[in-house]
């Protein structure tokens, strides 16, 4: 598929869905977004916003395993996983645990760094030619620690950043530590910056986005559930949904957490687990940070945005559960108060929870369905999906027009499951 002018149907109105419609847009399709809820809702909407290249290794990493099963005995710990009998989560949990290994580790970050850096230079330009307007701000992003052994054990990582992937962070004592941001409490141990990260309102960017994307000519159709395909001789030719048939010339499937539920017509497994995490949205305070902080002890992270603040975390493998319990948003309030003069305040503008697409070994699923040979897949970008949005848009629009893809794509083929 070379030729301009053809029809493509994007399924999914989140931050990847929007990215590959913007591409092929631009590449001179026709884009129609056809979206089950609400277009930029979803782990698009109330994400803690960080664009960060420092985040370039996987989940699975030696000792995870024996980390996570320490913190599902404790209560209200950041990872929890909803006792259940399902034999598919327990096969991705098998799978998982078979890459907590060194050699899986550094594969993987091999293959997730190069979005995450075409992603940071297709925002700046994004930004700085005023297609987005997102409180784009690039004040690095900061890990804080309250003991000195924390500290000091995050310094092989930083060495492994620095020397495998060329991502250093600057190292601040405690004293330092207090001058580079004055929100912190007295008496942390230390920090590790990383100058090249970003972040921005993720809300905001999903509206800016919408704007420009309609202006371009692209249309968008919310509360339209795909519910089957149509195919001709191993291609699509339509999709059924609950606004009626649509047809089109090719189709990307960017659905996030919810694509394993169309696995079935894209002809191939989809392991993705649905991690479910929360964030809540408050003013700034008055003793507001300026850099936006991970506290790897309590694995909380903090977003001051110009027009906000928020508090984000927790990995619970739940289902599909969308509810929202008290005992978490009094989580991540408590998690902050260790460390901030001002951790939060009144009134709470926004609760939200959403689903992140996990893949056991932490990489994008970004390829063709092997049995129809017009749909290209976009998902499975774990936590990462509005930091690797940019260059996933613009690689499945090389693949889907036939250009050279900027970045290579064979770390992302769904054939390895």
């Amino acid at each position: 598929m070379t030729g301009t002018g053809q029809h493509i149907v994007v399924v999914g109105g989140g931050v990847i869905g929007a990215a590959c419609a913007h591409y092929l847009s631009q590449a001179g399709r026709q884009v129609t977004i056809v979206e089950r809820d609400r277009f930029g809702h979803g782990c698009s909407h109330g994400n803690c916003g960080l664009v960060c290249p420092s985040h370039v290794l996987p989940l699975a990493e030696p000792g995870a395993i024996r980390g996570a099963v320490a913190s599902l005995l404790r209560k209200n710990a950041p990872l929890a996983v909803k006792p259940r009998i399902d034999p598919v989560l327990w096969k991705w949990f098998w799978k998982f645990a078979r890459r907590c290994n060194q050699r899986d580790r550094l594969a993987s970050g091999h293959a997730i760094q190069p979005l995450l850096e075409s992603s940071l230079e297709l925002y700046e330009g994004l930004v700085d030619e005023g297609t987005l307007q997102c409180e784009w701000q690039k004040r690095g992003l900061l890990f804080v620690y309250r003991t000195q052994s924390a500290f000091e054990g995050y310094a092989a990582t930083n060495q492994l950043l620095t020397e495998t992937f060329d991502e250093p962070a600057k190292r601040f004592e405690a004293d330092a530590l207090a001058k580079l941001e004055p929100a912190l409490k007295s008496g942390l141990a230390g920090g590790w910056l990383y100058e090249s990260d970003a972040h921005l309102r993720p809300d905001v960017l999903m509206q800016s986005w919408r704007k420009h994307l309609e202006q371009s000519g692209v249309e968008i159709r919310e509360n339209c559930e795909v519910t089957g395909v149509q195919r001709s001789n191993g291609t699509a030719t339509g999709l059924t949904t609950t606004g009626g048939e649509l047809t089109a010339d090719g189709f990307v499937v960017a659905t996030g957490a919810w694509t394993p539920k169309l696995q079935r017509w894209l002809g191939c497994n989809i392991p993705i687990q649905p991690g479910k995490g929360y964030s809540i949205t408050m003013p700034r305070p008055a003793v507001c940070p300026t850099i936006p902080l991970i506290f790897p002890e309590h694995r909380i992270a903090v977003t001051p945005m110009e027009t906000g603040y928020r508090l984000g975390s927790v990995m619970e493998f739940a289902g599909y559960d969308d509810s929202i319990p008290e005992y978490r948003v009094e989580f991540l309030k408590a998690g902050a108060a260790h460390y901030l003069q001002e951790p939060y305040c009144e009134p709470i503008l926004e609760r939200w929870t959403g689903w992140r697409p996990m893949t056991y070994d932490s990489q994008p699923i970004i390829d063709r369905s092997p049995s129809l040979q017009n749909v290209w897949i976009a998902t499975g970008h774990n936590m990462l999906g509005l930091s690797m949005a940019p260059g996933t848009g613009r690689l499945v629009c090389e693949l889907v027009t036939g250009q050279s893809p900027h970045v290579d794509p064979t770390a992302y083929s769904v054939s390895r499951f």
